[in-house]
């Protein structure tokens, strides 16, 4: 239905099962299990199940192991999803493998088409599919309607695949010879999709994939994964024929299965470091083309001679907003000469204005972080920066919230001050609402800053000075650089490129990259010539000519 209302798609709660311990099989696979979720042994009778979507049905699964969803500002549990069987995934897999030999012969305008009705489904349904994703994610209203929006520019871009996957012609490359180019479908395609933008990062892989020719099993996380499968289901609605897009379920078994299986030609994932690297080092010793966006340490530069009340604005909105659980987060802060003592007071004064709420409330600014061990871990971060010599100038630790609330994993924006390289809140990604603030003396010793740190995700320059806005386009290391603008996340035509510890893979997300990930290069030579063929002329090179 194109209605869904909150959990209308899911079906009625399973009995109650018996216990299964949870092995995973590596120490890899352990540090991917072992992430931002709650694993529970039983069916849980009260909460509805998270069903598959296979073959263009959806259906509960028969696993007997669930894990828990919880909504991030109560802490409650508010649903289960399953560890999708071997059998289960097989059959995803299997489903896919058939649903492409039809799927790639349908006209590129066709598939074209199916998105343009899934894009009006999609903002038919944007508040509905919001709503899903502040119970799960625990984002604010705005905020989730904003990144589906951000994911349906995609979509747009996939339209114009039949332009995009247009070819070449060269004629006469010799006597009677013509050679034409195009690009095909890989097959079977999977995405492995984050918790902090449950359907805009699956909007950056299926529509893509799919509008290709390509055929896409989905693995949602499991953290959050109600709103990618009701996405998935107006997939169909729109027109996706059964197998063109499956969804399976799970954590390290779901992973390494879409990693391992023969059908799978290419994997995209956007996620953490362990998982990626993993993602990327067993999909690419299987033959598997893998695109994978991981962690990020964005860093902003501030000129004495920036807009001072625009790049507040700019500073607070980059670093607290979606309660900084976002790979493009500016969170680090490099303040160049004064502008330091020019600002950080008016940086706390505005910070301390940002309201802590739930999505419920629609001037909230700061929503929860996803889990309560993401919570200890930001909090384990606070608390070394403090030791190691930092000053904490503004504390988000511990706030006040409403009546209802007091479960969820609260943490308020958060500013420290003094911070340096070897420290050890600087050497990790926090994700969350807190911001690092260093100094620089020039210009020159702040990009020396951002190109020594391993990440290259994203960076900007706050500043009235083009000389300094170029030098500092073209000498730093990062893959998406902004001038005054300080989440500079590219526009579909444009690939997002993320650079070195930021991204396994040399072919980034939608752009021609995009295309180019989920396609193939075909080259024909042709040879219709009238002339009579000499003998001799059969043990040349087809193109040489006299």
């Amino acid at each position: 239905t194109s209605h869904c209302p909150a959990f209308e798609l899911l079906t009625p709660p399973l009995p109650h099962s018996q216990n299964i311990m949870f092995r995973p099989s590596s120490r890899i696979a352990r540090r991917i299990a072992q992430r931002q979720f709650h694993t529970s042994m039983v069916q849980r009778s009260e909460v509805p199940k998270v069903p598959l979507l296979i073959n263009g049905e959806k259906r509960i699964s028969k696993t007997d192991q669930w894990i828990d969803v919880t909504d991030p500002s109560t802490g409650k549990v508010i649903a289960q999803v399953p560890e999708s069987t071997p059998e289960e995934m097989e059959e995803a897999f299997q489903n896919s493998q058939e649903a492409f030999q039809e799927w790639r012969n349908v006209s590129v305008f066709k598939r074209a088409r199916v998105m343009m009705e899934y894009q009006r489904l999609l903002v038919q349904n944007t508040d509905k599919l919001a709503e899903h994703i502040c119970r799960e994610q625990g984002k604010t209203f705005n905020d989730a309607k904003g990144s589906i929006f951000r994911g349906q520019e995609v979509i747009e871009h996939a339209m114009g695949m039949p332009s995009l996957m247009m070819g070449d012609t060269l004629q006469q490359v010799g006597k009677d010879i013509d050679i034409k180019s195009w690009r095909e479908p890989l097959g079977v395609t999977a995405g492995i999709t984050p918790f902090n933008f449950p359907i805009m990062c699956g909007l950056w892989m299926f529509p893509m994939a799919c509008t290709a020719g390509n055929t896409m099993v989905l693995k949602p996380s499991e953290q959050d994964p109600t709103s990618m499968v009701l996405a998935s289901e107006l997939a169909l609605e729109a027109g996706l024929p059964p197998g063109v897009l499956n969804v399976i379920h799970g954590t390290h078994r779901a992973v390494n299965a879409i990693c391992d299986h023969p059908h799978v030609q290419a994997i995209s994932f956007v996620g953490g470091n362990a998982a990626g690297k993993h993602i990327f080092a067993r999909g690419t010793a299987n033959g598997k083309r893998v695109q994978s966006n991981m962690g990020a340490k964005n860093h902003g530069i501030i000129l004495p001679d920036c807009d001072m009340d625009a790049t507040l604005g700019a500073l607070v909105g980059a670093g607290f907003g979606a309660a900084g659980q976002r790979c493009m987060a500016l969170t680090t802060w490099v303040f160049v000469g004064d502008s330091y003592e020019r600002m950080v007071d008016k940086i706390v004064e505005k910070a301390r204005t940002l309201k802590i709420s739930d999505w419920t409330d629609p001037e909230a600014d700061v929503g929860p972080v996803i889990s309560r061990q993401s919570l200890d871990r930001i909090h384990k971060l606070i608390e070394s920066a403090e030791r190691q010599g930092a000053k904490i100038d503004l504390d988000g630790r511990n706030p006040s919230v409403r009546n209802g609330l007091e479960g969820g994993n609260w943490i308020g924006p958060t500013v420290v001050s003094g911070v340096t390289p070897d420290m050890e809140i600087y050497k990790e990604e926090v994700f969350g609402p807190v911001v690092i603030c260093m100094k620089a003396q020039t210009l020159d010793e702040g990009i020396q800053i951002i190109n020594k740190n391993p990440y290259g995700n994203g960076t900007a320059i706050f500043t009235r000075s083009g000389n300094a806005a170029r030098k500092f386009e073209y000498e730093v290391d990062a893959g998406n650089v902004g001038v005054n603008v300080p989440i500079p996340v590219p526009l579909p035509p444009f690939p997002f490129s993320g650079s070195r510890g930021s991204i396994r893979g040399d072919l980034q997300f939608y752009g021609r990259s995009g295309v180019t990930f989920y396609t193939k290069p075909k080259v024909v030579t042709s040879n219709w010539t009238s002339r009579v063929v000499e003998e001799v002329d059969h043990m040349r090179m087809p193109t040489w000519s006299k």
